[in-house]
């Protein structure tokens, strides 16, 4: 063979082995969004669900993959699909929130949604961001490594997927537009579940044991081996002690990041949240285990009390005990341990895993953002309020209660639409009080208001997130869209400049969604550099659903890379 010849045959055979390598990174699937029967807790009823099944499909993919996802609406209700914790670098048009990136998918028609992982790796998750769809409408992103690379950690012997969420008696719609009319507190979920099932430690008849230890989710672990545990919060209104009887968990990631391996008998995880734990099934004595989870709430707000639980079953040779060994958690109101535990996040922070954290000399955009539930006069008809008080529940950040408009905010910002939405929601709050102290309870109402906050692309961005003792002081897990951030302080009581003292510069978490604590600070940083229009909002649904969300707008920087890509053709019209 000639050199001519040998060097067109090496570039061709480069050229298909590179075409076939990136073929690998496109995922293609589609999806059906449908309405099926239940039974959990002696209740059958018809809910929305994925492809039939709850929790919903598990989207796998590696690192730095492109997925397209078709979603053929065939329910009851329009819909949107939220992939969280997916950066969607410079493309919006898949981000998901009803009125915020798109307008809803109506039903009987589809959308085919482009998700373009970047730096993620690790869990995270996707759910339905219209109304309270996401009650049935979510499942596990998993994001691998890349070939060629591997986990910060010894490779596990497997995994598991465990997906926290709720059951309702009742339609979660309905309950929803309930709520909403009558300005009363919404109804509380009929029991937590663990990967769709709510564990034998719920009462379904006082007799029917049988019934209640089949429902609930089994996992098989072989003595000696490693797994990985890849957890994801989808409760709708509630923080969660998890833990997991006679077995100690190793944290090593969290929202699709990396962190310094700590040991720990229990996590508390927030709404939004996902971490990755090892455990290895070294515990001498085969049998059954409880994984369990419960509600944390320090705050007057109500919550269930209920604790759900899936089953450890060990493989071998023994005789199953009656009831399975449960997990010591900590007091449903330990506030001392949901604090101590978020406190212990790390990033790996090496040169395998570097940090990129804005330093106090880089920022010059600042946030001071307080958190509030609050009331307003009732003047709508069929309002009551709480208590028949003709006050309607309100949730405010810095004092504005969100309006999503009747088109999207993307649309109107991408096609400069005039009067759609006001880009001043305020840097800091208005008004000034004492947020933590007795003070606080003069300042329940709110303005409502459809906001937005522009920031220059590049920005060095630092938020204070301030919880206040407004109304019904609680744990607010915020989230922001098309951003993961640094977590670099936390703390209780006002943010002060002392405060500052206490921040960790050094290998803060790098997280998506951060837990405000009850009647405390937190404190993130991060750089804008993802051109966009992006939601920010607790993740607890009642407080969204009452106004406790805005949105930022990054805007393009000066060249064709860091500019907004064009939206696709079939995104669905208002």
């Amino acid at each position: 063979m000639g050199t001519r010849n040998a060097l067109i045959l090496a570039c061709l055979l480069y050229a298909f082995i590179h075409s076939t390598v990136e073929a690998k990174t496109i995922h293609h699937y589609d999806w059906v969004v449908e309405n099926k029967n239940f039974t959990r807790m002696c209740t059958d009823k018809s809910m929305l669900v994925v492809n039939g099944s709850f929790p919903g499909p598990v989207l796998r993919v590696q690192k730095g993959d492109t997925v397209y996802v078709t979603v053929h609406n065939q329910g009851t209700y329009n819909i949107t699909i939220h992939w969280h914790g997916v950066m969607q670098p410079r493309y919006p048009w898949s981000d998901g929130p009803e009125y915020v990136a798109q307008c809803p998918i109506p039903v009987g028609s589809k959308f085919t949604q482009k998700i373009i992982f970047s730096e993620e790796e690790g869990t995270l998750w996707w759910h339905a961001h219209s109304d309270w769809s996401r009650a049935t409408v979510h499942g596990a992103i998993i994001v691998e490594p890349k070939n060629g690379t591997t986990y910060p950690f010894k490779k596990p012997d497997g995994e598991e997927i465990i997906v926290l969420a709720d059951w309702f008696d009742g339609d979660v719609m309905t309950i929803m537009e309930t709520g909403l009319i009558t300005g009363a507190a919404f109804t509380e979920s009929t029991a937590f579940v663990i990967n769709g099932l709510p564990g034998p430690l719920y009462n379904c008849t006082a007799s029917d044991n049988t019934t209640r230890v089949a429902n609930a989710t089994r996992i098989k672990f072989e003595h000696g081996k490693t797994y990985l545990l890849r957890i994801i919060n989808a409760v709708m209104n509630d923080e969660m002690f998890f833990g997991i009887a006679n077995h100690t968990m190793t944290v090593v990631g969290m929202d699709g990041a990396y962190l310094k391996p700590f040991h720990t008998t229990y996590l508390m995880i927030t709404p939004g949240q996902t971490m990755d734990v090892l455990v290895t099934a070294s515990h001498h004595h085969l049998s059954h285990y409880y994984i369990a989870a419960k509600s944390f709430s320090d705050s007057v707000a109500p919550s269930p009390d209920g604790i759900t639980t899936a089953i450890i079953e060990y493989v071998g040779n023994y005789t199953p005990p009656a009831t399975p060994f449960s997990p010591d958690l900590p007091d449903k109101t330990n506030t001392s341990a949901a604090g101590n535990f978020t406190l212990r996040l790390r990033s790996v922070a090496n040169k395998t895993y570097p940090i990129n954290l804005p330093q106090d000399k880089d920022i010059n955009r600042h946030f001071f953002i307080t958190t509030a539930v609050g009331s307003n006069p009732c003047s709508t008809p069929g309002c009551v309020g709480n208590n028949n008080s003709s006050m309607r529940n309100m949730a405010s950040l810095n004092n504005i209660s969100i309006v999503l408009p009747t088109i999207s905010y993307l649309q109107a910002y991408y096609g400069n639409i005039k009067g759609v939405f006001n880009a001043t929601f305020p840097n800091t709050s208005a008004v000034v009080y004492d947020w933590t102290g007795a003070i606080a309870a003069n300042y329940t109402s709110s303005l409502t208001a459809t906001e937005a906050n522009l920031i220059a692309y590049g920005s060095a961005v630092e938020m204070i997130f301030q919880g206040t003792n407004s109304g019904a002081p609680e744990n607010h897990p915020m989230h922001l869209h098309g951003q993961s951030f640094y977590m670099v302080g936390m703390g209780y009581g006002n943010y002060t400049e002392a405060s500052r003292s206490t921040f960790n510069v050094k290998d803060p978490p790098y997280i998506n969604t951060v837990g405000v604590p009850t009647n405390g600070w937190a404190v993130v940083r991060f750089w804008a550099k993802n051109p966009g229009v992006w939601f920010m909002h607790c993740h607890l649904e009642k407080h969204v659903s009452w106004g406790m969300g805005t949105v930022f707008i990054t805007l393009n920087g000066n060249t064709p890379e860091t500019t907004i890509l064009p939206p696709p053709a079939d995104m669905p019209k208002c």
